[in-house]
């Protein structure tokens, strides 16, 4: 690349400067004025302001016809004829003088790194979190897209290079994750994909230990485990809300456990509910006026996040209120992901939906006219169930709930 000068930049066209700014890697040159690109472009190539022309650059004269040429030195012939001439030593080493120097060597960048501990965000992106849990100027933004393509989930220890953040961003950014946990971010990709992992039917029971009748009578007659696929459904009123906020904070008070809550479609009023007294922080809302797709969306984005936990060997709970505005291909997803990984971690999906969707291991049936006139717990033991119910409370607890199924039935 020829010494630039300020002179010959500031002649140059801009689609030239523009040019030439890719060539040496400059960002978001297309945004910087002409003179601020003419700055840029001489800080990193280098070069300073107009230099004087070089001994040998100056345009010699041209030559009248009054004027006669001189002629050229002999030693000059010399010098072409032999080299073993001292007088050739010092007429390289004039033509050497004479010869434009060469442009000064770009020093190589040297590039930053970060190491920390990853946070998730609701929309799928993330920050590298320097100084864990609190939020610090040195955090680095991560994307949605590296966020899936390295399945990070948050807590992950991750290292990589960084880059500087451009005009309209506020943070560096994560060029590539290198190490996630200590491994190579290729080797821990290598790993088996989570709808390929074996899996068994649940046979680990969550020990709700409340004196809560709704708790009770679903920890005995339509028992959840870990990685069952559940759904808690009854008509609008039947109380399919409140049952699932009273799961979630027995859950959440389980050693072990990683709660999400998911609300789409729901009211305000619940929204601010959920945040204002818990029992868990939900982790993604699409509100009543979300699009289907949103609604969708917002679901599959925890999902995901916790198929990963469960991949690695984590134990993972998502309650989603509700399924009743997410179409059914991704109702039927969202529940499908649900398993016990056979010598691994487990998926938990417990979903309020108006009907079951299909596929359940347990359904938990609300009777309206118990809840309506505050008869609890108001669970429909006829149309709830679980599947194979011995392998979380016994043959002696599947033997209980059939003979109260079958008083339900006045057998």
């Amino acid at each position: 690349m020829p010494v630039l000068t300020r002179s010959s930049l500031e002649a140059s066209p801009l689609a030239d400067l523009h040019e030439l700014a890719s060539e040496l890697e400059l960002d978001g040159f297309r945004r910087l004025r002409k003179a601020d690109l003419v700055d840029r472009i001489l800080e990193v190539h280098g070069a300073g302001e107009d230099a004087e022309p070089a001994a040998g650059d100056e345009e010699q004269p041209q030559e009248t016809p009054q004027e006669k040429k001189p002629a050229r030195p002999r030693r000059a012939r010399r010098t072409r004829d032999t080299d073993t001439d001292s007088g050739g030593d010092a007429s390289v080493a004039e033509a050497e003088a004479e010869a434009p120097a060469p442009p000064p060597a770009r020093e190589p960048r040297e590039e930053a790194t970060v190491e920390g501990v990853v946070e998730l965000l609701g929309n799928g992106s993330g920050f590298v979190r320097v100084n864990p849990p609190d939020a610090s100027d040195d955090d680095v933004y991560i994307s949605a897209a590296q966020i899936r393509r390295c399945e990070l989930v948050g807590g992950d220890r991750v290292a990589g290079p960084v880059r500087r953040p451009r005009r309209s961003e506020r943070y560096p950014s994560l060029v590539r994750v290198d190490t996630i946990n200590g491994q190579s971010a290729d080797e821990v990709a290598e790993g088996t994909h989570f709808d390929d992992l074996p899996c068994a039917f649940p046979s680990e029971r969550f020990e709700l230990g409340s004196d809560d009748p709704t708790l009770k009578a679903i920890e005995f007659l339509t028992p959840i485990g870990r990685g069952s696929r559940v759904t808690i459904t009854g008509p609008a009123r039947s109380g399919k809300s409140e049952a699932l906020r009273r799961l979630a904070g027995a859950l959440a008070a389980t050693d072990g456990l990683d709660v999400a809550v998911v609300l789409t479609g729901a009211r305000p009023e619940e929204v601010a509910l959920w945040k204002a007294e818990g029992p868990v922080e939900p982790a993604a809302v699409a509100g009543l006026a979300a699009s289907p797709d949103t609604q969708s969306q917002t679901v599959e984005r925890c999902v995901d996040t916790a198929k990963r936990i469960a991949a690695r060997g984590g134990n993972a709970v998502v309650l989603i209120d509700s399924l009743d505005g997410v179409p059914a291909p991704a109702a039927r997803r969202a529940l499908a992901a649900a398993r016990t990984i056979v010598d691994g971690g487990s998926l938990t999906i417990i979903a309020a939906s108006t009907e079951p969707v299909g596929g359940e291991t347990t359904v938990v049936a609300l009777d309206l006219g118990l809840a309506s006139t505050n008869r609890y717990p108001a669970i429909d033991l006829v149309a709830s169930g679980a599947v194979k119910p011995e392998l979380l409370v016994g043959e002696g607890g599947a033997e209980a709930i059939a003979k109260a199924r079958a008083e339900a039935l006045g057998a």
